[in-house]
């Protein structure tokens, strides 16, 4: 099998998504699920969720932000190469089904995969309104795209330059109307925090957990999420689960574990790159 590279969209300065020829994966695939991605043989496994598939193509997208060892490596990869391995899909797929109306909330890379989910509800007949939320405003990804499939669309950046200052406004909303559905996909603790906003308000809300994952298939037991006091794996339970029901200070804990070691990893394949003469890897 061949994972070839077919597309790369840039969608922020080092967010990108790629479009990978996969037609075993392609045909199988719902929205929510994710695959796992080896560069090389020697590279390691990274989880990444998947945003967009072609089952007549045979291909998946997929995006990331380069911010560690290989997700940096991953972006000097051009079309036209390979990936040694993608396996997929993994995961439960989302429950979409016609609930009324739902709120979509997407955070930084994450917003890629979760249009796949607003596109998923509004095909399903729901009214769906879609918020992007993100540090600056390069980090809000794909806005109009989020507009032409969404009926309503909200911005917000954490400094209030762009948008709505945070996620308050959200406060605001939920008084005004009511939704039968929550779905959030961003960082942690933009999770915790939706989830904290909707919970007085009985919305069920609906969270894809991003814990430290290696294999994918629940048997290496690294992925541990505690959700209503029971531990269960994010690769074989979830990705997704009841946002009011996840023990999102522990998810932090476990994901903030290997920091520093990742940092240093970073750090000397930049060095490394830095003196590579192939022409293909520019620091």
């Amino acid at each position: 099998m061949t994972y070839k590279i077919m597309a790369i969209e840039e969608l922020a300065p080092k967010t990108k998504m790629f479009e990978v020829s996969a037609p075993h994966i392609a045909a199988k695939v719902e929205p929510g699920q994710f695959v796992i991605v080896i560069l090389s043989e020697e590279g390691e496994r990274i989880p990444l969720t998947i945003c967009d598939y072609d089952k007549e193509k045979g291909t998946v997208s997929f995006a990331f932000h380069e911010v560690g060892k290989t997700t940096k490596e991953l972006g000097k990869l051009q079309v036209g190469d390979v990936l040694a391995n993608l396996t997929g899909p993994l995961g439960n797929p989302s429950e979409i089904k016609n609930y009324g109306k739902v709120l979509c909330v997407g955070g930084s890379v994450m917003i890629a995969p979760l249009l796949l989910q607003v596109k998923a509800m509004k095909e399903a007949g729901n009214n769906v309104t879609t918020i992007l939320g993100a540090r600056i405003q390069d980090g809000l990804l794909m806005r109009e795209k989020a507009k032409s499939l969404s009926d309503k669309v909200y911005l917000a950046t954490d400094d209030g330059s762009f948008g709505y200052k945070g996620l308050d406004f959200l406060v605001e909303i939920l008084k005004n109307e009511k939704f039968d559905r929550c779905v959030v996909m961003g960082p942690v603790v933009m999770m915790k925090e939706v989830s904290e906003i909707t919970k007085p308000y009985a919305i069920p809300t609906i969270v894809t957990a991003t814990p430290i994952m290696i294999d994918g298939m629940g048997m290496c037991g690294v992925c541990r999420v505690t959700v209503s006091g029971k531990m269960l794996f994010g690769c074989v339970d979830g990705p997704e689960f009841d946002g009011h029901k996840v023990d999102f200070d522990e998810l932090v804990q476990r994901q903030r574990l290997f920091l520093p070691e990742e940092r240093v990893s970073s750090l000397l394949w930049e060095k490394n790159i830095g003196g590579c003469k192939c022409g293909r890897h520019k620091a």
